[in-house]
């Protein structure tokens, strides 16, 4: 009898279905929770193709469901961060999602039968989910706003209202270079730093605790980090990838180092 019910329970745990990988979004009404065989089932399931894909650098497709139809009832001045499993968490504005004047985000779904292949210099795909653009270069989309092994999706309050340290001096003028360098911090760094002890990523170290890049680089040397850390600091391990100017301009650049300079006189110990 105890074999035949160890046979029995090898015979079910064979016939279910393996557990499959869920999305968790949360707009504010609610947790929803969504599998991939869900949201390949939906009507407005296609598949697309994707030129030059940030995280494969190369042309691929994909089944993929546009992602301001998964987000209905966001409006324009909301915001969304897109957490990952590794501890990316990319911080991406709701209209930039809802209008972007030909720039399109989808959310890529990975089918466990059909597995997506390993992503470059690593051992893991970018799914189960994964954020991707089509036509990205009309609204300057960046890297960092393609999450990819996306675990889950929140409505949350701006970031200076979440996180009022790594906000610049009020005093500042609104034309200052640090207010644009801010952006673009938020834009290209937060998913992957902290600042004084502030975000919600947990990849990279801290940018200014307890020292600030500009209180150990100089200013030449942190410029090439931005654009190739390994031209620095050789490491096949390196998570972070280089920016170059067509995706941070010399201007960004400049902006986002001003910044950093001004936050490194504005420490807050967490």
């Amino acid at each position: 009898m105890p074999l035949l019910r160890c046979l029995c329970l090898l015979a079910l745990m064979i016939a279910l279905p393996a557990g499959a990988a869920e999305l968790k979004v949360d707009l504010g009404n609610g947790l929803q929770t969504f599998d991939g065989a869900q949201l390949v089932a939906r009507k407005d399931a296609r598949d697309i193709a994707i030129p030059a894909d940030v995280a494969y650098k190369r042309a691929t497709r994909y089944r993929a469901v546009p992602l301001k139809s998964l987000l209905a009832g966001i409006g324009p001045k909301d915001h969304l961060q897109f957490v990952a499993s590794d501890g990316f968490a990319a911080e991406i504005p709701a209209a930039l999602i809802l209008d972007t004047h030909g720039a399109e985000a989808w959310l890529a779904v990975e089918d466990p039968k059909q597995p997506w292949p390993v992503l470059p210099g690593k051992n893991v795909s970018a799914g189960p989910f994964y954020v991707v653009w089509t036509q990205p270069e009309a609204a300057r989309i960046g890297p960092e706003q393609w999450p990819y092994q996306l675990a889950s999706i929140r409505k949350l309050d701006d970031v200076a209202a979440r996180f009022p340290s790594i906000v610049p001096a009020a005093s500042l003028p609104a034309n200052s270079p640090v207010r644009h360098g801010f952006e673009v911090f938020q834009r290209n760094c937060f998913a992957c730093h902290t600042l004084n002890g502030e975000g919600d990523a947990r990849l990279g170290p801290d940018l200014n605790i307890p020292h600030n890049p500009t209180e150990y680089l100089r200013a030449d040397l942190l410029r090439a980090y931005v654009r190739d850390p390994q031209s620095l600091r050789h490491w096949p391990q390196a998570k972070m990838p280089g920016f170059s100017a067509s995706v941070l301009s010399e201007g960004d650049l400049d902006a986002l180092l001003a910044y950093l300079r001004h936050m490194a006189g504005r420490k807050h110990t967490p």
